[in-house]
């Protein structure tokens, strides 16, 4: 009869075990499976259950002896993993809150705040709006899919005990000055016209002094807009998936070199 050596059982384990630190943390910082409503017991669930099905797919893990420092090691590792490829995403929903953000400031509307029970903060109404949509347009275009595809292929540029490259680490801060650009460029038509209907109403003012430009002003603001946000909803599906596309595709070079 063949028993099982120490070495053995711990090689098994390992394909199931530092899988699981890495899709856990992926799953706690990403958006939609890392919500507040989303319960820790179902994402630690869901992160087993996935790292017992890839597990045997993946390449062979290190053995290590579970007890010892260098296991601490590669479980922080892991996590650090997780993270930042969770963070990717993050970033991709981050633009449309700000852009969100921006618009609402434009408008007058930058008063007009609700919580968001979700992330535990107040975001801007118009922002909310444009997360709701995004959200539902990222699960219909199955990105969430393609991320937990990503997240698992890594292995194979991130190998269990191979660290974190430096080029991984310049690429993940890089994507905070694409997030700033993809919202400026999307919220940039919108910027535009309330930059065109305030200076119609600085020059209302100048001409009839006596006219009560901030009674008119703001309701006007408001409606038009509203009208802008509704242009560009228009094409707003083309650029979000365009973003998508390009935000995978930097999770799926995050470990060259």
């Amino acid at each position: 009869m063949y028993a099982l050596s120490f070495a053995e059982i711990t090689a098994m384990l390992g394909q199931v075990w530092w899988p699981f630190f890495r899709l856990s943390a992926a799953f706690l910082t990403m958006p939609f499976f890392g919500d507040a409503y989303i319960s820790p017991r179902l994402r630690v669930l869901f992160a087993l259950s996935i790292a017992i099905i890839a597990g045997p797919l993946l390449p062979a893990m290190p053995e290590v002896d579970p007890v010892s420092v260098q296991a601490i090691a590669l479980a922080l590792e892991q996590i650090a993993i997780g993270a930042m490829l969770g963070f990717c995403l993050q970033f991709l929903f981050a633009v449309m809150g700000m852009v969100g953000q921006i618009m609402s400031m434009q408008m007058g509307l930058g008063m007009a705040m609700m919580n968001d029970p979700a992330n535990g903060i107040s975001i801007a109404l118009i922002g909310n709006y444009f997360l709701m949509f995004t959200t539902l347009l990222f699960l219909s275009l199955d990105g969430h899919l393609v991320a937990l595809d990503i997240i698992v292929q890594s292995f194979d540029r991130f190998p269990v005990g191979g660290g974190i490259s430096e080029y991984s680490l310049r690429n993940l801060v890089s994507l905070f000055s694409w997030m700033i650009v993809a919202a400026v460029s999307i919220a940039l038509p919108t910027i535009a016209a309330m930059l065109t209907v305030n200076l119609t109403f600085g020059v209302m003012n100048r001409a009839a002094p006596s006219l009560n430009v901030f009674a008119l002003g703001f309701p006007m603001s408001m409606m038009l807009g509203l009208c802008a946000i509704l242009l560009s909803l228009s094409g707003l599906p083309a650029i979000y998936t365009e973003l998508s596309h390009n935000i995978l595709y930097q999770m799926r070079q995050m470990g060259g070199s």
